[in-house]
């Protein structure tokens, strides 16, 4: 099953999508949004999944036409973000890129950090850039919503919590990343608000590419049309989103709707390329003694998708392009104009 959150007020208006993404139904008698659904999931999972059959088999006559530049991000806003390191030969290469140590406990346990999630962008929203030397970067990644899950939940039934998979492109701004975290408090102006796939799935859908707790498959990354990387996101995941849940949820609950990001999806083998700049510029420096590629500005546009084994988009395309957020000299909002 397909789902998705159509642009409506500030949490969207949640809408079942038949699985060659090309038509939609309304649910609102059954849930109004995702995070209603999420809230009760078990009691209204059945109903949307009848739905889901009867659009698949042309018996809904109330279908409408949809597309992604009509959809919010599928959680438009969710009570909780936690974006893990999961892929830590992504976690070697950009903490060396920034001259810090690597400790060796990052293999042993994972790192997590709390994101923005009040506002998710988007699949085809602008991406807002404050100042050009900000080092704007993207991060393919995948991400699971889950349901209520207990404090201190054992590890073999956190996988059992995943409703939902997506995509996601974590931005980064990496030109302030090293003095923010060398205050030793964390993220946050580095870290603003990330975009969503224009759908979201139930585990099911993706067959025998997900295992129960990763998902196997190339993560498409491209910039200005240009492949920068192809990585599969079941190679080189040290840690699972089941042990991803585990250790988020250790010393707190996870209410339903919370987020829990893998990071940068990231292959030992460089031939996959990256799934964001800082890596691809950390691998140029390796071999040339300095990176070529800069990071993105006004103009440049992201585009992150994952197909299945017959070359269809499994959940729609991230597709953004950078704007400028700066104040105009007269006081107006610049960002606003460029998105009206």
């Amino acid at each position: 099953m397909k789902l998705a959150s159509l642009r409506q007020g500030r949490d969207g208006a949640l809408v079942v999508v038949d699985r060659a993404l090309r038509r939609c139904v309304r649910v609102g008698e059954v849930a109004p949004t995702l995070q209603a659904a999420l809230d009760r999931w078990e009691e209204v999972e059945p109903a949307l999944r009848e739905i889901a059959a009867a659009l698949e088999a042309g018996r809904r006559p109330d279908a409408e036409p949809f597309t992604a530049a009509a959809c919010a991000a599928p959680l438009p806003r969710a009570y909780q973000f936690a974006d893990a390191s999961a892929y830590v030969h992504h976690v070697a290469l950009v903490r060396r890129a920034r001259g810090a140590d690597m400790p060796d406990d990052l293999w042993q346990e994972p790192l997590i950090y709390q994101g923005v999630s009040d506002g998710f962008l988007g699949p085809c929203d602008d991406i807002p850039l404050g100042c050009a030397d900000w080092g704007l970067d993207f991060e393919g990644e995948v991400a699971v919503i889950v349901d209520d899950v207990p404090m201190a939940v054992a590890p073999e039934r956190a996988g059992c919590h995943i409703r939902l998979v997506m995509l996601l492109n974590d931005i980064s701004l990496r030109n302030l990343i090293p003095a923010e975290l060398a205050k030793g408090f964390g993220f946050f102006q580095s870290k603003p608000a990330s975009s969503a796939s224009p759908v979201a799935l139930t585990p099911d859908e993706l067959g025998p590419a997900w295992d129960g707790a990763k998902l196997a498959g190339r993560l498409e990354c491209r910039v200005n049309g240009h492949l920068v990387g192809c990585p599969d996101a079941g190679r080189d995941m040290i840690f699972d989103f089941a042990r991803l849940i585990t250790h988020a949820a250790r010393t707190r609950c996870l209410g339903a709707g919370t987020v829990i990001g893998s990071g940068t999806v990231s292959n030992a083998d460089r031939a996959a390329g990256g799934a964001c700049l800082a890596e691809v510029r950390m691998i140029e420096t390796i071999e040339t003694g300095a990176p070529r590629t800069p990071f993105l500005q006004p103009g440049d546009r992201v585009r992150i998708e994952m197909r299945d084994a017959d070359g269809h988009t499994i959940f729609g395309a991230i597709d953004q392009r950078v704007v400028s957020a700066a104040p105009a000299a007269d006081g107006k909002d610049r960002y606003k104009e460029e998105s009206a």
